[in-house]
Parts: C-alpha cells; sequence; structure tokens
C-alpha cells in the first residue's frame, strides 16, 4: 500500500513541527512539504500533488475557509481542519465541513505540545481514513456560502404546532453519524415537517461544539432542536441532540420516554457513542422505533443497530456511494441487520414514509 502523502498547511511553526513529528511516526504517511500560509501551499499543491492537506482555520494572509473554497471549486483534495476549541472556531469548522472538508482536529490553546501527541493517534486515523474519504461525491445540501452569518446566537423555541397527522404516530427516530455526519444530518432533517415525531441524535463532536452544531441543525428544519438535559421528557416536534461529553439514552418512564444523560466509559472510543443511545432504544421501544445510521468512520452505532433490528425496529443506512466513510453503516451492512439501503438525498422522505 502507497503512504498517504500529506501536506500541512499551518502559520505556526510549533503546530507544522509538532504535525510532521506525529505523521512521520506513522510507517503509512508520508509529509510532503509544509506550507506557512494558503499562497505558497497552493503552489506546492501543484508541485507536490498531496493526498490529504491539514488546513488550519484561522490565518492571517488567507482564512482556511476563503482557501477551502477555493481549493474545492478547482481541486477538490481530502482536507483535514486544525480548529481551535471555541464557539466561533466550532461555527467555522462547521461552515468548513459543510464546504467540503473531511474532518477536524481540535488544536487546544495551552500546552499545545503534549495535547496534540496525547490525540497522536487519533490525528493519525483521520488523515488515513481522510484519503479514503469519497469527496468527490460530496453532497453539499447543508449551508450555503454567507448562510453561517445568519445562524441565531441562540436555540429558541420554534412557534410551530405540532399537527395531529405524524405527531398521533409513537414512533421516535434515531441518527447516528460520524466522519461527514454533520452534513449528513442536516440534510435529512431539513426534508422533516414541524409535526415529525421525536428524534434523536448522536454524532462525534467534542463538547464545545454541541451548542454551535445544534444551532445549525435549528436553522434547516422546521422542528425545534435542543441538547437536552437530563430528565427531560422527549415530545413530538424536537430534536434532541447529544451534548458532546455524554452518553444520551433514551428510557420509558411510565407512559413516557425520558432522556438519560451519564458520564460513562467510552465506548467503541466515542462519548457519547451511537450504540449506547441505540441499545436503549432496543429496550425502551422497539417496534416503534426507526434507527438510522448515516455517514462515519468506525463501527460505532452497528451493534445498537443489530440490537434495535432483534427488537423488532426499523433500519435505515445512507449508502456507500453518498457516504463520505461507509465505515458505520458498512459495518451494519455487513451484520446483516439493515432493512433498507437509500442514497443521502431519499432518506427524509424513506423516513417520512415509515411513520
Amino acid at each position: 500500500m502507497n503512504k498517504v502523502r500529506v501536506l500541512i498547511i499551518d502559520d505556526s511553526l510549533l503546530i507544522r513541527r509538532l504535525l510532521t513529528e506525529i505523521f512521520n511516526s506513522s510507517p503509512d504517511i508520508e509529509v510532503v512539504g509544509t506550507a506557512a500560509n494558503p499562497y505558497i501551499a497552493r503552489d506546492m499543491i501543484k508541485q507536490l500533488n498531496p493526498d490529504v492537506l491539514t488546513l488550519d482555520i484561522e490565518m492571517p494572509e488567507m482564512d482556511g475557509i476563503t482557501f477551502l473554497k477555493n481549493l474545492m471549486r478547482l481541486r477538490p483534495t481530502p482536507v483535514v481542519m486544525i480548529s481551535t476549541l471555541t464557539e466561533r472556531g466550532a461555527d467555522i469548522t462547521l461552515e468548513a465541513l459543510s464546504l467540503g472538508a473531511v474532518d477536524f482536529v481540535p488544536k487546544p490553546k495551552v500546552d499545545v505540545a503534549n495535547t496534540l501527541n496525547n490525540y497522536a493517534e487519533e490525528i493519525i486515523g483521520k488523515v488515513k481514513m481522510a484519503a479514503l474519504a469519497n469527496i468527490r461525491n460530496f453532497d453539499n445540501r447543508g449551508l450555503k456560502s454567507g448562510d453561517i452569518e445568519k445562524i441565531p446566537g441562540q436555540l429558541k423555541e420554534k412557534p410551530y404546532p405540532v399537527k395531529k397527522s405524524y405527531a398521533a404516530s409513537n414512533k421516535i427516530i434515531a441518527l447516528g453519524a460520524s466522519t461527514g455526519g454533520t452534513e449528513a444530518i442536516k440534510s435529512v432533517v431539513k426534508g422533516f415537517p414541524a409535526d415529525t415525531p421525536a428524534v434523536v441524535i448522536t454524532q462525534h463532536l467534542p463538547l464545545a461544539f454541541s451548542e454551535s452544531f445544534a444551532r445549525h441543525i435549528d436553522f434547516v428544519t422546521e422542528m425545534t432542536t435542543c441538547i437536552p438535559k437530563h430528565g427531560q421528557i422527549v415530545e413530538a416536534g424536537h430534536i434532541y441532540l447529544a451534548p458532546g461529553d455524554r452518553h444520551m439514552k433514551v428510557m420509558k418512564e411510565g407512559a413516557r420516554l425520558v432522556i438519560h444523560l451519564y458520564d460513562g466509559e467510552y465506548v467503541n472510543r466515542h462519548k457519547p457513542a451511537v450504540d449506547v443511545m441505540f441499545s436503549s432504544l432496543a429496550r425502551s421501544v422497539g417496534t416503534n422505533a426507526i434507527a438510522v445510521l448515516l455517514t462515519g468512520m468506525g463501527v460505532d452505532g452497528a451493534k445498537g443497530m443489530s440490537e434495535m433490528h432483534d427488537a423488532g425496529a426499523i433500519t435505515v443506512i445512507q449508502d456507500e456511494r453518498t457516504s463520505i466513510v461507509w465505515g458505520m453503516p458498512g459495518a451494519a451492512y455487513k451484520m446483516g441487520c439493515v432493512d433498507h439501503v437509500v442514497p443521502l438525498h431519499g432518506i427524509a422522505s424513506k423516513i417520512l414514509s415509515l411513520i
């Protein structure tokens, strides 16, 4: 297997050196060059033809978003963003993902060397995965350019009445995703009317990104989106996004479904984990659930989907062609627990047809 050829673009000499050391520790990756700004990077990309770029989100000469827009228009290349764990950093990172970036690595504000080295294995894994990503099939159905500034600073309850048509259904919809999932989730939920049954979502994201992503979801859908509190009652017309540092379960308490959040061990190297959410629904809801696995690296959600399938739930996965990475849905498919394989653009209508 050929080595993954990486170009590092970052205005920080320290970050460039640290990432070079991390990638050089892997026998599967070769750093073909480093660039202190996008103008230097532009020439190096033409000369070196790298397989993957790592790109700093905020640089003085040209910001990462402007560079990414030009790159995806002229020379689509897998990109892993290096982003700060701030509200602004989260918003810009989510915009980068909407423009075609494959994934991101959080950049710490302090103790940069130790923190990045602690995540060396994850960083290497993300770059190797990015080299295999289906970026040429990237389906930009989320935010249009300029929409990022229209997203409100906080979530608001929407004044949509919940009609009886869908709300009378006792179904619950569960979405799980990882790499490429922020855009896939928005693509799905923007097709849901305000009276859709409750939707619970587990997407692999750090806590600092949860509030921002919830606002991005809320911006594209008629449903009301929130990051739930422990003990919150599940209601139709609402989307509940698992916070980035807690597992989320849906438990039955009497006739009601209630959100349970807990700080447990990592599952499949993730917290929140899709398997935790799916397994809880297999026990609490059974045949009244619809489980959906979207694009993502790894196997999280496959075991839980199998449990839901055994409990009588309807199971849906995103197809390989439209997935950025067909890891999680592919793992479920291999387990034989999938009822429907659907391209991303058809998932919302498929779900609504099953309610």
